[in-house]
């Protein structure tokens, strides 16, 4: 499929999914927007960073938990690609829990306040994102030049630009924040591998995250880390969330807590079950990697698999400081809601 109509594949997925729920729904895109107790449907993208969502998935916790709170949930999962397009699916009404970078989260906690004041619900976990390149001469962002392309989601909104634009803010102060958005295009990440595996390609760089990185890192001898999001954040951070507006939250408080205990309990489950874990991701994703590499990510002493979120608040000052949202986030309780088990977040 030539790149640029990859770069379409967000906004397609949208406009398909927001058709798809008028002619489900009959009553238009009005009904698609009410909240309805025991109803939840999730946007996740690609990865193990949601791993949390495959095993709830697999062993149907959000049902389990719906049914002791007196609700049967139907859930669906709907995969998108990019903060962009969840985003977008999130605000038409045709999901009612989004998956996608913290970045994105900001994005929307910031425009969205005082309307449908949208929030993190929680995290997926903490993950170490990568930026790899297989061109030779980058080893650092420096070396990164007119001729190369850097693969994110979605650029400028996706967590894997932000980070990077944060990075670029640190090298080359604030006002070159957004220096390397002119070489960044926006590619799933399957596709971004697979390109930067191959080689020969206009993609000799990719922001991407587990399995991904690793696949690139193992499948190309040219791949090398040029970048890792802990480093440009300052330690262990929460880089993929998940968030819903109020009028969920309020509407449906029963399905709410359900789908977090559900979460909970996955993260549990994957802590105390890696190699069940690996299986249950490779059983709902379909996807053909390596079931060892899988047990390495999972027990990698970087990762930790928990619905508290950590360390995000940098990124979001960050944001505010260089103008890409108008409101400054003070306190994680801005933009997360203030729920038991998330309390305490950072």
């Amino acid at each position: 499929m030539p790149l640029p109509h990859r770069r379409r594949f967000a906004r397609r997925a949208v406009s398909l999914l927001t058709a798809a729920g008028m002619l489900a729904g009959g009553l238009g895109a009005a009904t698609a927007a009410r909240a309805a107790e025991g109803r939840l449907r999730i946007a996740e993208q690609f990865g193990i960073v949601y791993l949390l969502l495959n095993v709830a998935q697999d062993q149907k916790l959000i049902e389990k938990h719906g049914k002791a709170a007196g609700v049967d949930i139907r859930v669906e999962f709907l995969k998108l690609s990019g903060g962009s397009a969840v985003n977008d699916a999130l605000l038409s009404g045709n999901i009612e829990i989004a998956g996608a970078g913290v970045g994105p989260l900001f994005t929307l906690w910031d425009r969205t306040r005082g309307r449908q004041n949208v929030k993190g619900v929680a995290s997926l976990g903490n993950f170490p994102y990568y930026l790899v390149s297989n061109n030779p001469a980058v080893k650092t962002l420096d070396d990164f030049t007119d001729k190369d392309r850097i693969a994110v989601p979605a650029v400028g909104v996706s967590v894997q630009s932000r980070v990077l634009q944060y990075a670029s803010a640190q090298r080359w102060g604030d006002k070159e924040y957004a220096r390397l958005d002119r070489i960044s295009v926006a590619l799933p990440h399957p596709d971004a591998a697979a390109a930067l595996i191959k080689g020969g390609t206009e993609i000799t760089g990719h922001f991407g995250n587990p399995p991904f990185q690793e696949q690139e890192l193992a499948g190309n001898p040219n791949a090398r880390i040029v970048l890792k999001s802990y480093d440009v954040l300052g330690g262990p951070s929460s880089a993929t969330v998940l968030y819903a507006t109020e009028k969920f939250r309020k509407e449906s408080p029963k399905t709410y807590k359900a789908f977090v205990d559900a979460l909970d309990e996955a993260a549990r489950f994957i802590a105390a079950n890696p190699e069940k874990a690996a299986d249950t991701y490779l059983r709902v994703t379909g996807a053909k990697t390596d079931r060892n590499l899988l047990l390495r990510i999972i027990g990698n002493p970087e990762v930790q698999f928990k619905i508290q979120p950590q360390n995000t608040l940098g990124l979001g000052r960050f944001m505010h400081r260089v103008g890409a949202i108008k409101h400054e986030p003070t306190s994680v309780k801005d933009y997360f809601f203030d729920d038991a088990p998330t309390a305490d977040g950072s």
